[in-house]
């Protein structure tokens, strides 16, 4: 970490078998004063390569969950704030600014930002954004993270003030296919243990309304019909994985004491 008077900033990153994406990532985050990258036991060359770009590279193998690993990640930050980036995630020039700006103002607040797809090499731009995600927070302010999937920050001493970055953070969470059905797979694992703590419950009628409700919304009302044959696939998948995350809820998770697996 760089020895400086004004407030500090450190980019966190989760990591697992991402070495053809996680260059493109930390380089985006150059402009922090610390990288942390927790790696949840790659095989492939992503530690690697992350060490190579100048990020401090933790590993944690017991795979617990994102809350977990992003928990354990704040054990390693030694700056005034935290912006926590995905590795399939690349931070532009504006929103760095943005941050820069908001790590500057020294608020205690929680700040959220939207994303700008990039599915099968195209940015789907036409696309409305879903809601935002809380990614930047005052270090001290954070306790731990909580939930299974979309976990959420739990801070010390009460809530804070919400704040929406104007610029988006792009997200290359679709580039193939075959990545997309690997995504499916641990996505819906994830949702269906989720609603399985819950005590909800599945099967085929459910997981098709949900699907096509969704279908519905991405496809039609937030215009994915305006971005081509790749915001079709981009809402299609995305209506696979609710379909699947009902239907595994009744055939996978319907004993007592399923546990959730490392992805």
């Amino acid at each position: 970490m760089k020895s400086v008077d004004r407030p500090t900033l450190c980019i966190g990153i989760l990591t697992m078998n991402e070495e053809r994406r996680i260059a493109q990532c930390i380089q985006s985050a150059k402009f922090a004063d610390q990288i942390v990258v927790v790696d949840s036991g790659s095989t492939d060359r992503t530690r690697e390569i992350a060490k190579e770009m100048g990020a401090e590279v933790q590993r944690h193998d017991d795979w617990q969950g994102f809350a977990a690993q992003r928990t354990r990640l704040l054990q390693y930050v030694k700056t005034d704030y935290i912006f926590f980036l995905d590795a399939d995630e690349v931070i532009g020039e504006a929103l760095a600014e943005e941050i820069r700006a908001a790590v500057a103002s020294q608020r205690d607040a929680i700040w959220e930002v939207l994303w700008n797809q990039v599915a099968y090499g195209r940015p789907l731009t036409l696309m409305k954004s879903t809601a935002g995600v809380q990614r930047l927070f005052k270090t001290a302010s954070v306790e731990k993270f909580e939930g299974v999937v979309h976990e959420g920050a739990i801070m010390r001493n009460g809530s804070r003030p919400v704040i929406k970055f104007r610029e988006r953070l792009l997200h290359y969470s679709r580039e193939t296919v075959h990545g997309s059905l690997l995504k499916l797979a641990q996505y819906v694992q994830h949702g269906a243990a989720k609603r399985a703590q819950l005590g909800k419950t599945g099967g085929v009628l459910r997981g098709f309304a949900s699907a096509f409700a969704i279908f519905l919304k991405l496809y039609i009302f937030r215009r994915g019909f305006l971005c081509g044959a790749e915001g079709f696939l981009f809402c299609f998948f995305i209506a696979l994985e609710c379909f699947f995350r009902y239907a595994a809820l009744k055939y996978d998770f319907n004993e007592p004491g399923v546990a959730l697996s490392k992805r």
